[in-house]
C-alpha cells in the first residue's frame, strides 16, 4: 500500500526553475549551451533558495543548506570523484590510454572496421570511465578510417559515440555510475550486473547493424600500433576488484598506486610527475564535486520548503503501480538530462527524488540506479547539444545533426531500458537474501 504523501509547495521548486531558465535560456540566446557555467547557474539558484520562505531566518536556512551540502552521501561521492579523477589522469599520463587504443587497433578485424571501432570504444570507455576521453582518443582514428574507405564520417562517429556511451553507463569509475549507486545506496558490482543484463542486447544489435551497413567496405589498417600490456593492468585490476566487491575507496586508491608504480617502473613517470598527475586529475573533478555539494544544499532547502513533497505528490498521483513508478523515475532523469545536457548532474539532481519514489514503491535500489544511469546516458548520447556529440562533430568539422541518424547504441539503450521496465527484467532476488547467503 502507498504511504500518505504531503501535497507540498510547488513554489519551493523555483530554484530549479531559475537554473533551467539560466542554463537553457543562455544556450538558446547564444547558440552555445556551454556559455553559462553550470556551477555559476547553480550558485545563483542556491541564492534564490536561500531567500525563499521569509518565515524562516536566514541563519536557519544556511544551516539547512549546509546540512544538505555536507550530507555523508554527497561528501563520499565527492571523494570518489576526486579519486576517480586521479586514477584516470595517472593511467593516461603513464601511457595506459595509448596502450588500450593501440592494442585494440592491433586486433581490429579487417572486414569489420566500424564494428571494431564500436567495440574498441566500449572497451576503452569501460576502462577509462569517461565517454569524452574515449571520443577524443579514437574519433580521429575513426575519421581517418572513414576517409580511407569512403564510409560516411557521420556513421563512423555514430559508432564511436555509441561505444563511448557504453562505458560511460557501465564503468566502475564512471562519474555517472558513482552518482547512481551513491544516491540509491547500492554497491557498484550489483548495479553493474543489473545494468549489464539490460543493455548488452543493445550493444549486440548495434554491432550487427554496423556490420550490415558497412559490409561493402573492406580494408585492413596497415599501420603498426605499439602497446605495453603492463600499462593496461590498472584498468583490469579495477574492473576485477569492483566485480569482486572491493571497497570503492580501496579500489581506486589501489588503482592509483598500481598505475603510478607501473609508470615509474616503465620510466613513463617519476615520483613527482606521478604526484602531479594525481593532483591534476583531482583538479579536473573539482567542478563536478562542487556542483554536487551545491546541489545537495539546494535540494535540502527545496525539501524543507515542501518542493520534494510536491513532486512526490504530483508524480505518485500519476503512478498506479511499481512499473509506473519506474517509468516515472526514467522520465524524471530523462527530462533533467535534456535540460542540463549532463548525465552526471541529471543523476545527482534526480537521484534523491528517485530514492524517495523507490522507497515508497519498494523498488530495488540496484534497479533504480540502473534506470537512472541508463536513461540519463541514453539521452546524453542522443542530444545534439550534448558534449559527446558536439566533441565528435567538432573533431570532424561537421554538424552534430549529421551524426544523429547513426546514434544506434544510445537509442537502443533507451529501448532496452523501457523493455526492461515493461517486462520486469531482470528478476532480482532481494538484497537481504543475497546478503544472508554471503554471511
Amino acid at each position: 500500500m502507498k504511504n500518505e504523501v504531503k501535497k507540498g509547495n510547488p513554489w519551493a521548486l523555483l530554484p530549479l526553475g531559475v537554473f533551467l531558465v539560466l542554463f537553457i535560456g543562455t544556450g538558446i540566446i547564444s547558440g552555445d549551451f556551454g556559455k553559462m557555467p553550470v556551477l555559476v547557474a547553480f550558485i545563483i539558484s542556491a541564492a534564490v533558495a536561500l531567500v525563499f520562505n521569509k518565515k524562516v531566518s536566514f541563519g536557519r536556512k544556511i544551516d539547512i543548506f549546509c546540512k544538505g551540502a555536507g550530507h555523508s552521501d554527497i561528501i563520499l561521492m565527492c571523494i570518489i570523484f576526486l579519486l576517480a579523477g586521479a586514477f584516470g589522469n595517472v593511467t593516461k599520463s603513464m601511457g595506459g590510454v595509448d596502450s588500450i587504443v593501440n592494442l585494440s587497433l592491433s586486433i581490429l578485424p579487417p572486414n569489420l572496421v566500424v564494428v571494431g571501432l564500436f567495440v574498441i570504444g566500449c572497451f576503452i570507455s569501460i576502462s577509462m570511465g569517461t565517454s569524452m576521453g574515449t571520443i577524443v582518443a579514437i574519433a580521429p582514428i575513426g575519421i581517418g578510417v572513414a576517409e580511407k574507405l569512403g564510409i560516411p564520417v557521420a556513421l563512423v562517429l555514430g559508432a564511436v559515440v555509441g561505444g563511448a556511451m557504453f562505458g560511460d553507463n557501465l564503468s566502475m569509475i564512471s562519474d555517472t555510475t558513482i552518482a547512481a549507486v551513491r544516491t540509491q545506496g547500492c554497491e557498484l558490482k550489483d548495479k553493474f550486473k543489473v545494468n549489464f543484463m539490460i543493455i548488452i542486447p543493445a550493444a549486440i544489435i548495434t554491432a550487427i547493424i554496423l556490420g550490415i551497413s558497412t559490409a561493402g567496405y573492406k580494408a585492413s589498417l596497415n599501420e603498426t600500433y605499439s602497446y605495453e600490456i603492463v600499462k593496461i593492468l590498472p584498468y583490469i585490476a579495477v574492473l576485477i576488484g569492483a566485480l569482486l566487491g572491493v571497497n570503492v575507496f580501496v579500489l581506486l586508491a589501489g588503482g592509483i598506486v598500481l598505475a603510478g608504480a607501473i609508470g615509474i617502473f616503465t620510466n613513463s613517470l617519476d615520483i613527482f610527475t606521478f604526484l602531479s598527475a594525481s593532483s591534476q586529475g583531482m583538479i579536473g573533478m573539482e567542478d563536478l564535486a562542487m556542483i554536487a555539494i551545491v546541489i545537495g544544499g539546494i535540494v535540502e532547502l527545496i525539501k524543507f520548503n515542501g518542493g520534494i513533497d510536491f513532486l512526490l505528490s504530483f508524480i505518485t498521483s500519476k503512478i498506479k503501480s511499481k512499473r509506473g513508478a519506474e517509468i516515472g523515475i526514467a522520465a524524471l532523469v530523462s527530462i533533467v538530462d535534456l535540460c542540463t545536457a549532463n548525465n552526471t548532474i541529471a543523476i545527482v539532481m534526480a537521484g534523491p527524488l528517485a530514492k524517495d519514489i523507490a522507497d515508497q514503491y519498494d523498488i530495488d535500489p540496484r534497479r533504480t540506479a540502473s534506470i537512472l544511469d541508463i536513461f540519463s546516458s541514453c539521452w546524453q548520447g542522443l542530444i545534439p547539444y550534448g558534449g559527446q556529440v558536439l566533441a565528435a562533430a567538432g573533431l570532424a568539422a561537421i554538424s552534430p545533426m549529421e551524426i544523429l541518424g547513426y546514434l544506434y547504441y544510445p537509442a537502443l539503450m533507451g529501448i532496452c531500458g523501457l523493455l526492461s521496465i515493461v517486462l520486469g527484467f531482470p528478476k532480482l532476488k532481494s538484497m537481504e537474501k543475497e546478503q544472508s547467503k554471503i554471511a
